[in-house]
């Protein structure tokens, strides 16, 4: 079984620690994703709000050459993917499947030959916003306004439909969220995110959006921060479990993935420290009667199969 981690933010965690990727005390590091067996891992570029407007691309780039860094020091063990047929590659020769995104498109400063470039140098897929405006969309946390896309966000929409770049609508303003549904030609993701039918926080999607993901062919990655599973902030796999039954009994199970968001999160359930407890989730889901072929779907196959056809 191969499982795919659509998000996390060990390599900004990694330069924060002075520490490395191959063995540290963050939730991910090498050596436990390769205890896992077939693993497919996203590494964030986070762009912190403290380094926007000015400095965002340059922010940017620092992360993604630590990035390089780490790939180029442990080579044996991990390998940078840019396409599915990559992706094969990598897990045929036993390696850790990495591929790059950023998170917060203010890295582009409003440019689209910065997204060009940035595409060059291996992200396939970019977090529009975090929480908060930007030169593409509002930000969850400016949802009062009732921004959406901006003229020229719809451009960027465009240009990431055709480099083949996954456009990931975690963060992003409902408004903004509803115009790139209508504006891009391609599915979409949502690397990082719950069910506010679940958990009432803002980051969390409405039924209604969920059901507009699976329409568009998209997939939603399943975050494990306690205050996204639930409104009491301590949360267990059975609130992972409620998030994940609640949106397929929404739209069924092939548009649902795992995007735990570790090392962007403080806490974790009470389950689940780091990666090396992630098989927990597909055991809970055996012992509710899913089938071995739903829980290959969700722990991998799905966004396996979007990286395929993008």
């Amino acid at each position: 079984m191969v499982i795919f981690d659509a998000h996390c933010d060990t390599i900004t965690k990694i330069m924060e620690m002075n520490s490395n990727l191959h063995n540290n005390n963050c939730h991910i590091d090498i050596q436990r994703l390769k205890g896992l067996g077939s693993f497919v891992q996203t590494f964030a570029a986070f762009i912190d709000p403290i380094y926007s407007p000015a400095y965002a691309m340059k922010r940017a780039m620092q992360i993604i050459d630590r990035f390089y860094s780490e790939l180029d020091l442990y080579k044996d063990d991990i390998m940078l993917c840019c396409n599915y047929n990559d992706i094969l590659d990598a897990l045929s020769h036993g390696k850790i499947a990495a591929m790059l995104s950023i998170e917060g498109g203010e890295a582009l400063q409003g440019d689209l030959s910065a997204l060009r470039n940035f595409y060059r140098l291996g992200v396939r897929s970019i977090c529009l916003t975090w929480n908060y405006r930007n030169e593409i969309a509002d930000g969850v946390k400016d949802a009062d306004t009732g921004g959406g896309l901006t003229p020229f966000g719809r451009n960027l929409i465009k240009e990431m439909n055709q480099l083949g770049m996954l456009i990931d609508l975690s963060h992003i303003s409902e408004r903004g969220f509803w115009d790139v549904i209508e504006t891009s030609s391609k599915p979409v993701i949502v690397s990082h995110s719950n069910a506010r039918k679940i958990c009432s926080h803002p980051r969390n999607l409405f039924d209604e959006q969920i059901t507009a993901v699976a329409k568009n062919g998209g997939v939603i990655g399943i975050n494990l921060y306690p205050e996204f599973l639930n409104n009491e902030g301590k949360a267990t796999i059975n609130d992972v479990l409620k998030h994940i039954e609640h949106i397929m009994s929404l739209i069924g199970p092939d548009h649902i993935g795992l995007g735990a968001d570790f090392d962007g999160i403080e806490k974790t359930p009470d389950d689940i420290r780091g990666v090396e407890n992630i098989n927990i989730i597909f055991e809970h889901l055996g012992k509710l009667n899913y089938s071995d072929e739903i829980i290959k779907k969700f722990a991998g196959e799905n966004f396996l199969r979007l990286i395929k056809t993008i």
